[in-house]
């Protein structure tokens, strides 16, 4: 597993200052030790290394700078700029996780979309911060307040809406392909994607009525989709092939390239459970290719799952020849 994915890095703001400061000045006296990937940098890469006589001051060593530049640098100064752009605080003592600071710039990129459709702050947090729980915007102060500044609201709904259907899509010049995603994690971290000529989309998870609504030019090129490999994940698929046959187009499937480090299915926060009484749990046997089925009955008879964004998508990709 590319330890360098934002979801297994899991810096904070004020990790990456420091490491920031790391970069510009050569040495940090912020307190970094103890934390996985900081201590990977220091002990597995040798890119940092406390001074001598001084352990509590980190120096960075020849090939911290290459690395802090390309892997690390763009995204500090992108969020930075967010920051700035949509006058939220940032010091050193914000302690926003990385993938909340993504979750803000994509709420600030979709945020007219967000409020035509605004739910309640549970659905919300469910939908919005993935994994993470319906109470997690209760829970985090800074976080829900960070939120009602980009929406600019005072207080979320008491109500869902009836029809909530939200389309977000990260558009690039020369799409190769689309990729449409079960959640929204991918579209969090857009640029590999325009980068490698990838279009993203999501169309709500389950609420894939929207589809009918997709213009048939935007559907002439190959369509993917990247799910996590459970009942709901695979029976959206299903849905939205069966969608897209009624327009004369098809999607494909997106085979996970890790298939050893399955998840239980009563994993924290996780709601979806196989059909042990129906056949492939009752999903479309004829939606599927044979790799696809021996996976699935794998996770049926283990009640495992396996989570989507716990590759990166450009490994999926290269994984399926895409």
């Amino acid at each position: 597993m590319n330890k360098d994915q934002i979801h297994n890095r899991k810096l904070t703001w004020r990790h990456l200052k420091a490491l920031n400061e790391l970069y510009v000045k050569g040495k940090t006296k912020s307190k970094l030790r103890g934390h996985d990937y900081i201590e990977h940098l220091i002990n597995r890469k040798k890119y940092i290394r406390p001074q001598a006589g001084n352990l509590k001051i980190l120096e960075a060593q020849d090939d911290y700078y290459p690395f802090f530049k390309k892997q690390l640098l763009p995204y500090f100064q992108r969020y930075q700029s967010f920051f700035e752009q949509e006058q939220l605080e940032h010091d050193a003592r914000r302690p926003y996780p990385e993938d909340d600071i993504l979750t803000l710039m994509f709420i600030a990129k979709n945020k007219d979309t967000l409020k035509a459709e605004l739910t309640t702050q549970r659905t919300f947090s469910t939908k919005i911060f993935k994994g993470k729980g319906s109470k997690y915007l209760e829970d985090h102060k800074s976080v829900r307040k960070a939120v009602y500044k980009i929406l600019n609201i005072q207080h979320f709904p008491e109500k869902d809406p009836k029809n909530l259907q939200w389309r977000f899509v990260v558009d690039c010049l020369n799409p190769a392909c689309v990729v449409l995603c079960e959640n929204v994690n991918y579209l969090k971290d857009p640029w590999p994607a325009k980068a490698n000529n990838i279009e993203l989309w999501y169309v709500g998870g389950n609420n894939t009525r929207i589809i009918n609504d997709i213009p048939d030019e935007k559907l002439r090129l190959p369509i993917y989709y990247s799910c996590d490999w459970d009942y709901h994940g695979l029976k959206i698929y299903s849905d939205i092939k069966a969608k897209l046959r009624k327009k004369k187009t098809d999607i494909s499937l997106l085979m996970p390239p890790n298939t050893t480090d399955p998840l239980p299915v009563d994993s924290p926060d996780h709601n979806s459970i196989w059909n042990h009484k129906q056949s492939l749990s009752g999903l479309e046997t004829s939606d599927f290719q044979p790799e696809h089925i021996q996976l699935i009955k794998e996770l049926i008879s283990k009640d495992q799952w396996i989570e989507e964004e716990a590759t990166g998508l450009l490994e999926i990709l290269a994984k399926n020849n895409v």
